[in-house]
């Protein structure tokens, strides 16, 4: 090889050395880039998609009727539960107790991963703030005067709808709050319908002024509310669910207001079974057409908050705005709130001429009639049975 050749075979392995190294060089870039690149992305859509941990601090959020996952996990989000709406999404995924959760309050923690976020609302536990009103019950607590038990009221069940622990913390709204804010609190504030507002105001501030515009049934009542916001948020629903079952047209078409209607309605509920729900709200209705008392003993009871099948000559005596033994006419309000077939009696009552009724034994069993002998005759029977106290 001459030396020409030689310098020429040099100069080529001097390139390829280069070339190679060029080659590796520009590799580890790559790998470098590659491993820099995906650490950034690991830790933007890794770690940083999601909390780790218990979380920091308690709170209430409100599931809305129609809420999807999504909806879910954005209000999720905005209230710091979970770092991202696409972490919850994915561990709600599959998940049919997500899919079908109720509307209501949950209990939940700021800050915790999305499958803890998941976990919680999907354990029945989590949830707060249900209210579930029976039928004839009146706003204030009752006592049983034979058995001396006592029935919560209206203002004690939505006090134990509202208690809640928060970082260890049992908070609750009480039920003496909640009377203040119905005595205290204009009606148009409290979203009284217009068709109790006349009614409402003559009471004054007496808180049973609203009494039976909270209907029974099941509400989601937010436990950090003031008792003023969660009064009007019962009453506006009331009125609603009163609006979509016609009470308005039909106490039209019946010559009376619908707050009457309603009153007739919670005595119905109190003095009978509904059996008979429609016969009394025909009672009710030929007494007044008569211009009879109606002489109910629920409404003697109904402001001494107790019930009793009878009552006594001092406590019938007593005038108050539901006394019907001392004034003609309904009561001022209502005297409980009275369930769906109680309303449907006082808007469509039964036939019949019958101005009396009494209740003879323990099975139920009332007698109807328009003849007061008669009616004598079956209060002799009812006090024979046990049913009324034989002194009366």
């Amino acid at each position: 090889m001459s030396r020409a050749d030689r310098i020429r075979a040099e100069r080529a392995r001097r390139r390829r050395r280069i070339t190679a190294g060029l080659a590796t060089g520009l590799l580890v870039v790559v790998v470098v880039g590659a491993v820099f690149v995906g650490s950034k992305l690991w830790h933007m859509f890794g770690s940083q998609n999601d909390y780790t941990g218990n979380g920091k601090r308690d709170l209430v959020i409100q599931i809305h009727n129609g809420d999807s996952t999504t909806a879910i996990g954005q209000m999720l989000q905005e209230r710091g539960v979970v770092r991202t709406v696409r972490a919850f999404v994915e561990a709600a995924h599959g998940n049919s107790a997500i899919s079908s959760i109720q509307p209501g309050y949950y209990r939940l923690r700021t800050e915790i991963p999305a499958a803890s976020a998941v976990e919680r609302l999907a354990n029945p536990d989590s949830r707060v703030g249900k209210l579930v009103i029976p039928e004839g019950r009146q706003l204030d607590d009752t006592t049983d005067v034979k058995t001396n038990a006592a029935t919560p009221g209206i203002f004690t069940l939505i006090s134990r709808a509202t208690c809640v622990e928060l970082d260890g913390e049992k908070r609750c709204v009480a039920a003496n709050d909640l009377r203040a804010a119905a005595g205290t609190t204009p009606p148009a504030v409290l979203e009284v319908p217009p068709w109790a507002m006349d009614s409402v105001t003559r009471m004054g501030s007496d808180h049973r002024r609203i009494e039976g515009l909270i209907a029974p049934g099941t509400f989601n009542v937010n436990p950090a509310a003031s008792p003023q916001k969660i009064l009007t948020s019962l009453i506006s629903a009331s009125a609603a669910e009163y609006a979509k079952s016609g009470l308005a047209d039909t106490a039209k078409a019946m010559n009376l207001s619908p707050h009457d209607v309603l009153v007739v309605a919670s005595l119905v509920q109190r003095e009978a079974t509904p059996p008979d729900f429609p016969k009394v709200a025909r009672v009710i209705y030929n007494r007044l057409a008569e211009h009879r008392t109606l002489e109910f003993d629920s409404t003697v009871n109904y402001p001494l908050d107790r019930r009793e099948v009878a009552t006594t000559d001092a406590d019938r005596a007593e005038p108050t705005a539901w006394n019907t033994y001392v004034s003609e006419g309904l009561p001022e309000t209502a005297i409980c709130s009275p369930g769906i077939d109680a309303l449907k009696a006082a808007e469509h009552p039964e036939p019949g001429d019958w101005l009396y009724f009494v209740t003879i034994d323990a099975r139920g069993t009332t007698l109807f009639t328009r003849d007061y002998q008669q009616h004598l005759a079956n209060i002799e029977l009812a006090k024979h049975n046990g049913v009324l106290d034989s002194a009366r």
